[in-house]
């Protein structure tokens, strides 16, 4: 429970995408108070050994957790849902919420049968996306592209960076040329390179990720624990949506505006957090 009264929220990524899934938190619970956790010194995860994800995981968020009481924990980074997501619910008996590429919608959604995952190299190699496609698109014509320069521009982008929109093209022209009507937005960083996406891709009518389905879980989550998701009448301590950005390596040029504009204003941003870990 957070100083204004409303339920607290804890979201994690090893880097900023993970603010495309709280400002879906924050549309479907307003009231909610936020803490933005970024592991970006370890950054990118899918490049880090499983156990190097798995502890890093832990003891930040149990750091966290210590300083910020949560009513709800979300993971908004496929690597670390896949692999910490058993660890994290040992240690703690907040609720933990991950993330997987929104697949199951995708195959609702499509008109063609051809579906586009968009994905981090690391997530493209999983078996359990294997398993996602096999059991929700059997029926689809599924083409799967890992490239690793999206997630760098999306964290390009907060310090105002421009998206280099001729690589994306480049990029994303295997969905093209298979000519996808859906495309799955599989890693958290890339709603926040929609704009330039739709840019890439104009002919692609659906455009998936997991954010809405994470919020409305979320909120289920806290109406089950009868959690009010309103902040408290009498509540001397206004609600920012964002009491505290945390980075575990420097805070990113820019991140507080970017934050901002995304209606995610924080409290505070604080870089090198904690230290020595």
């Amino acid at each position: 429970m957070s100083e204004c009264g409303a339920p607290r929220i804890l979201i994690f990524d090893s880097g900023v995408g993970g603010l495309s899934v709280a400002a879906c938190v924050h549309e479907k619970l307003p009231h909610a108070s936020i803490v933005y956790l970024a592991d970006n010194a370890a950054f990118p995860y899918g490049g880090q050994p499983e156990s190097v994800v798995v502890e890093r995981c832990c003891a930040l968020i149990t750091s966290a957790l210590e300083q910020y009481p949560c009513d709800a924990i979300v993971i908004a980074c496929n690597t670390a849902s896949t692999v910490a997501l058993p660890h994290l619910r040992a240690i703690t008996k907040v609720p933990v919420v991950g993330v997987v590429p929104a697949v199951k919608p995708a195959a609702a959604q499509t008109l063609n049968h051809r579906i586009g995952i968009l994905a981090t190299p690391a997530t493209v190699r999983r078996h359990y996306l294997d398993d996602l496609v096999r059991e929700f698109a059997a029926g689809c014509q599924v083409e799967r592209v890992g490239h690793p320069g999206l997630v760098q521009w999306a964290e390009d982008l907060v310090r105002g960076v421009p998206v280099p929109q001729g690589e994306l093209d480049s990029a994303v022209s295997g969905l093209r040329d298979a000519g996808v009507d859906t495309v799955v937005l599989g890693c958290t960083h890339y709603p926040l390179l929609l704009q330039s996406l739709k840019q890439s891709l104009p002919d692609v009518k659906f455009w998936v990720d997991s954010g809405d389905a994470i919020a409305r879980r979320v909120a289920w989550l806290l109406a089950q624990a009868g959690q009010s998701t309103e902040a408290t009448k009498h509540s001397s301590v206004p609600c920012t949506p964002v009491a505290a950005a945390l980075f575990s390596g420097s805070a990113p040029e820019g991140v507080s505006g970017f934050m901002t504009g995304m209606g995610l204003q924080p409290r505070a941003v604080t870089g090198n957090w904690p230290g020595g870990l």
